[in-house]
């Protein structure tokens, strides 16, 4: 029976690993760095939870239960078809495929260009280029271990370890005064920091083609399969520790009032290496946000041609290809106003799923747990999102609702209702 070598297993988690590490990975843990302040640790260690232990939870949950669709269908199956083509539809062509090309260029090719007209010249160009690039690379999936675990993540995490040894050897001390934001519960809002990074989505939706390419390499025993998507998962989790933190660490040497991560990187960037310095973060956004977008294609393809198969997986491709490069030029915020309030409702479902993927498989005979426990968790979650009123009011004595995670206490409501309706059944 064949087996991975150590090599081998290495590099399908630092696939993995590429495969989640987009822009927003980038941007979140240095301003954490530049204003945490003192409470920096504390900060981390929540944000590495939320933003590290979920998507790894995700990946394990996924493999254990054979996927998204099958692990909704626990809630019933037409919740599973809609919630699953709305995830797909969400972190796909609706936002996350389109942005990693707007992200990308705002940070390689704005700081290059100065006229408004020619960076809507520019932009066409470059996302033209961008998603014709992510469509010849997503077109064999089987093969995103030789692509990005051997090729383009080396690159980006070489890069990302030359700014933090830079910063290692300029003797910076950014520790500065704590920003009011983590003044207060830090641990809490780092952790609230990582889960607005949507990871945990994606881990969900990544696990078919990862399979895919654990099979290329002659792993064809499902429960073989499991168990390397599952190394791999903690793979991955120790190579985002060290990434985070270097990044965390870069921040600290920012600029402590900056609107956002992007702007620490740069201002850092920039008082390192000069211009040599945005050119680096440059190639390490369009690295980062290429192998995000290349592994988002091909798992929507995938969904999209197992629910409509007369289009070829290499239609879908071109497809998404195509459709991504028109949003990315036109019509992005519509969409986002639209999309991110979607991402943040789905988003306690998503965690919910994926902590019920764990208990025992017993409690798979309890038909009320996965429905009611998803029920609650997404009815405050929704109500918090969109501001319901009366429902917003009555719902925010509930404790860390503020935060967005009032759905917590709900949830675990819906499970012992869950838990007790069964025991009743049976009585």
């Amino acid at each position: 029976m064949r087996k991975l070598s150590l090599k081998e297993q290495i590099f399908v988690g630092i696939t993995l690993f590429s495969m989640f590490f987009g822009a927003g990975n980038l941007i979140f843990p240095p301003l954490l760095g530049a204003q945490a302040g003192a409470n920096t640790i504390w900060a981390f260690t929540g944000f590495a939870v939320s933003a590290v232990g979920f998507p790894i939870l995700g990946v394990a949950a996924a493999a254990r239960s054979g996927g998204l669709r099958t692990l909704a269908e626990r809630v019933g199956k037409k919740f599973s078809f809609i919630f699953t083509l709305v995830v797909y539809l969400s972190i796909g062509p609706c936002l996350a495929i389109p942005r990693t090309a707007s992200t990308s260029f705002e940070m390689a090719v704005t700081p290059f260009v100065s006229q408004a007209g020619t960076v809507v010249i520019m932009r066409v160009i470059y996302s033209v280029i961008f998603f014709g690039a992510a469509l010849i690379l997503a077109l064999n999936p089987s093969k995103l271990v030789d692509k990005l675990g051997k090729k383009l993540a080396p690159i980006l995490l070489v890069l990302i370890a030359v700014i933090f040894i830079g910063c290692l050897l300029s003797g910076i001390d950014g520790t500065g005064e704590i920003n009011a934001h983590y003044a207060h519960m830090p641990m809490a809002v780092g952790f609230i920091d990582g889960y607005q990074t949507m990871d945990a989505i994606a881990a969900l939706v990544y696990g078919i083609v990862l399979a895919m390419n654990i099979r290329s390499k002659g792993i064809e025993d499902t429960d073989d399969v499991v168990k390397t998507t599952i190394k791999a998962g903690y793979i991955a989790a120790v190579i985002f520790v060290c990434v985070y933190g270097a990044l965390t660490f870069i921040g600290r040497a920012g600029a402590a009032d900056a609107e956002n991560g992007a702007q620490v990187l740069t201002s850092t960037a920039f008082s390192l290496f000069g211009t040599a310095g945005i050119a680096i973060l440059a190639v390490i956004f369009v690295i980062a946000c290429l192998n995000t977008c290349i592994s988002l294609i091909c798992s929507c393809s995938e969904y999209f041609n197992e629910i409509v198969p007369k289009i070829s997986y290499k239609g879908w491709v071109i497809i998404l290809a195509i459709f991504s490069t028109v949003v990315s030029n036109a019509g992005l915020n519509a969409i986002l106003k639209f999309s991110v309030p979607v991402l943040n409702c789905i988003y306690p479902i998503v965690i919910v799923l994926i902590l019920l993927a764990f208990l025992p498989k017993s409690t798979l005979s309890r038909p009320y747990i996965y429905p009611l426990t998803v029920l609650f968790a997404g009815i405050v979650g929704a109500v918090h999102t969109f501001n319901v009123p009366v429902l917003s009011k009555l719902f925010s004595v509930m404790p860390f609702y503020d935060k967005g995670l009032g759905w917590i206490v709900p949830a675990f409501i819906g499970l012992a209702l869950g838990y007790v309706l069964k025991k009743k059944e049976n009585a």
